[in-house]
């Protein structure tokens, strides 16, 4: 249907008669900013408007303040302004909502960021629907609140007042319009030094004056503690908000982050793969991939050394590490790389030191060196180190300008950045033949930059074969790509987006005999689970006897009904059978917590928690084989939030066989416990079955924690958003817990009747298979 402007013209202008002066004036400034398929969009959002009959000026203010906001943002915006017109219209007066919308031309100049606009969209809804009478005051003062907060700071501001004063009216209007001691004691509490809006165009400037070209500059709502600057869709984006670092005032901390990150834009010529490398690998080139772009940027600004330093030396004195600490001393190398001055005394680093200032010169524009470089401080930590600190640990320097890194690695956006360099030419991987394999290969091992990978389906022996193959001698540990996923913040009620980093890693085998021994040690579980298998197992065809209303005559109970007669007796009208089909789809996922807990040994036993935990998966693994359901074998660990390991040790499209069996035999325990990301990718596995009845079941000695985080309750409330997110796509969770303790929190996860608590851990492997055939049927 085309679209008649003199129409929809004519409508509005009926519907609202004050517009018949102004609209042709609302209609040509909009031509300014909008193309000629927004402006239409916009008339027919004002059509709409109308149409909900909340009065003539909501439609005035909507005409009115829309361009104005494309004018600084985008009009992909104009469909979010609709929703929340149309979903504001349902809680709150006309008036209100009119006030709404004469307040996002501010709100649009004060943050400059669609998603931004968006929080603030998002928030204006809560507000209303919960506390309406605090939205006309807090509209009132929404310029002077937006030239101090953020728009997370004013999200907060406003939670605590709804929720302080949530059954207090007059409290409200006293709280939001800034009346009331608690109102300016917390507004004060939220502000922050340096706000973005402020010192965007100055940071434009004073990159272009040293590149002679324009960047994409963006604001990010940087409300948690380890907010990095990071590069996404073709653009830097930077705290929304900064508070000063001692002397260093947020301006000044805006030019080194920005200047920082337009150095990896300026002297990168393509993206570093990540195949092959583990998290701390990676960490360790990115550590070097920093200090080549900062000394090329140093070379042709040497004022920028003083800048970094200036906010180095700020941020070591605002906190403090161990000296003797693996970050303290990547701190210390890091700081040698920068500057050739600086007095290292660790002779480690030293290596890695000389290296780098001996061959930077005709490395300027290497990637591939930094590659060599990390690797190499790798390889120096990893002989003088018996065990690894955690990667969280590791990476906590004091660098408080750095972004997360995420550009030095390959991605789709290569291909599209001005200036970025060619796309990054992905590896072929290839599944040759085993003599294939020997007759053209050239070097057994891969190089992550080679461009064409050969996979072998078996493992490779060299000729002096002593039982271990070029994999197990020297190979690199294989990782998946990472997965991204969301973690609920209970403190402000939203999902961090792609908080969580997990990555698969291949299980490790063991000896494929303890899968036997198991069984042998545990005969009368065994045969428990045979009676399992014999009354769960889906047989096909099954004849039912002595029913009423069968499809046929059941012989036997004929005969007896017709002798019960002859003998005077009332005869037993059961005597018809039908056959009726009997299967079952079922698919669940045994979810192991493989935390360095489970290496403690339990108490009164000669056995570690992993060794009752490696029985209990086997025994249940072996009855849900004999009764034919699909299933998996899943475990995860983890080293904080970048970090969730996860190991399938089957998986539903492979046989039970003899490598499965030596994969469970392998299982070790290490870590932490990140829970809530863990069961949203088992989750996904679920999600992809077709079964009618999905299973989740987590086996855990303990509540969800991890490294990164010391807010108790904050993973525990994220795995029980999770165990609610499961539920609406079908997938069932339980959990079984080993934890006497865990009556104080996984009630709360998992819910009524959804968990069970083992007191005697020795017991485990009895309770599990019983449990899954008590949940199945």
């Amino acid at each position: 249907m085309s679209f008649d402007i003199e129409e929809v013209k004519a409508s509005l202008i009926e519907s609202v008669p004050q517009l018949e002066e102004m609209l042709d004036s609302l209609i040509q400034e909009a031509s300014h900013y909008m193309n000629e398929a927004s402006r239409e969009t916009w008339l027919q959002n004002a059509q709409g408007i109308a149409y909900l009959g909340k009065g003539q000026q909501v439609v005035v203010s909507y005409l009115e303040a829309v361009p104005q906001v494309i004018a600084r943002i985008d009009d992909e915006i104009l469909d979010d302004i609709l929703e929340t017109v149309m979903k504001l219209s349902s809680v709150t007066s006309g008036e209100v909502v009119s006030l709404v919308l004469d307040s996002l031309p501010v709100v649009s100049e004060r943050t400059g960021d669609i998603d931004l606009l968006r929080q603030y969209l998002a928030l204006v809804y809560q507000i209303g629907s919960k506390t309406p009478r605090g939205m006309r005051p807090m509209l009132s003062n929404i310029d002077e609140l937006m030239s101090k907060l953020t728009v997370s700071g004013l999200r907060r501001w406003a939670q605590w007042g709804a929720q302080a004063h949530a059954r207090n009216f007059q409290a409200q209007i006293d709280y939001f319009g800034l009346a009331s001691e608690d109102s300016k004691a917390v507004f004060q509490q939220q502000r922050k030094g340096s706000l973005f809006i402020d010192y965007h165009r100055p940071i434009n400037f004073y990159l272009r004056a040293f590149w002679a070209r324009d960047f994409f500059i963006r604001p990010a709502a940087a409300d948690y503690d380890d907010f990095k600057p990071y590069f996404e869709n073709m653009a830097m984006h930077l705290p929304d908000a900064l508070n000063d670092l001692g002397e260093i005032k947020g301006g000044e901390l805006y030019r080194a982050m920005a200047a920082h990150m337009a150095s990896h834009l300026a002297y990168t010529k393509e993206a570093i793969s990540m195949e092959q490398l583990n998290p701390q690998q990676m960490f360790f080139i990115e550590l070097i991939e920093d200090a080549r772009v900062e000394y090329n940027a140093i070379k042709n600004f040497p004022g920028l050394k003083g800048l970094w330093k200036k906010v180095i030396k700020a941020s070591m004195e605002a906190s403090e590490l161990p000296e003797k600490s693996t970050a303290y001393r990547l701190e210390q190398l890091a700081l040698k790389l920068m500057d050739v001055k600086h007095d290292l005394q660790d002779e480690q680093m030293m290596v890695v030191a000389e290296r780098f200032h001996n061959e930077i010169e005709e490395n300027l524009d290497n990637e591939k060196w930094s590659w060599d470089l990390g690797i190499l401080l790798y390889n120096v930590l990893n002989k003088a180190t018996s065990k690894w600190e955690s990667l969280t640990e590791i990476s906590q320097q004091r660098f408080g300008y750095r972004d997360d890194n995420r550009l030095v690695w390959a991605s789709d956006e290569w291909a599209e950045m001005e200036g970025g360099g060619a796309p990054h030419q992905e590896t072929v991987r290839k599944n040759v033949s085993l003599m294939e394999m020997i007759n053209e290969i050239d070097s057994e091992l891969v190089d992550v930059d080679h461009e064409e990978v050969w996979v072998l389906g078996s493992e490779l022996y060299p000729y002096e074969d002593n039982g271990l193959s070029y994999n197990e001698m020297e190979g690199i540990e294989p990782v998946s790509d990472p997965f991204h996923y969301h973690e609920w913040d209970y403190r402000v009620q939203l999902n961090r987006p792609n908080w969580v980093t997990l990555y698969e890693h291949r299980a490790k085998k063991g000896d494929p005999q303890l899968y036997n021994r198991i069984l042998d040690q545990n005969k009368g579980i065994a045969h428990r689970i045979k009676q399992i298998v014999d009354k769960l197992q889906a047989v096909g065809l099954q004849r039912i006897r002595r029913i009423e209303d069968g499809d046929e005559l059941d012989l036997n109970a004929c005969v007896e009904a017709i002798t019960s007669i002859r003998m005077g007796h009332e005869p037993d009208p059961r005597i018809t059978m039908k056959n009726v089909i009997r299967s079952r789809e079922v698919s669940v996922v045994v979810l192991l917590d493989l935390s360095e807990s489970t290496n403690e040994m339990v108490d009164g036993g000669d056995k570690t928690v992993l060794e009752v935990t490696q029985e209990a998966a086997i025994l249940v693994s072996h009855a849900i084989n004999g009764i034919g359901d699909k299933f998996a074998v899943h475990g995860f660990s983890s080293d904080g939030r970048h970090d969730l390991q996860y190991t399938r040790f089957k998986q539903f499209d492979e046989p039970f066989d003899q490598d499965v069996h030596s994969r469970l035999a392998g299982m070790k325990g290490g870590l932490s416990t990140r829970m809530g990301g863990a069961m949203r990718h088992a989750g996904s596995y679920l999600e992809k079955q077709s079964s009618k009845q999905k299973l989740l079941l987590v086996i855990t000695d303990g509540e969800p924690a991890d490294i990164d985080e010391k807010d108790g309750q904050y993973l525990k409330q994220d795995a029980k958003k999770a165990v609610e997110e499961l539920q609406a796509k079908g997938v069932y969770s339980y959990c079984l817990t080993i934890d006497q303790y865990a009556d104080k929190y996984v009630h709360n996860i998992f819910g009524q009747n959804r968990y069970a608590i083992v007191d005697n851990v020795l017991k485990l492997p009895e309770k599990l298979p019983q449990l899954f055939a008590n949940l199945t049927t």
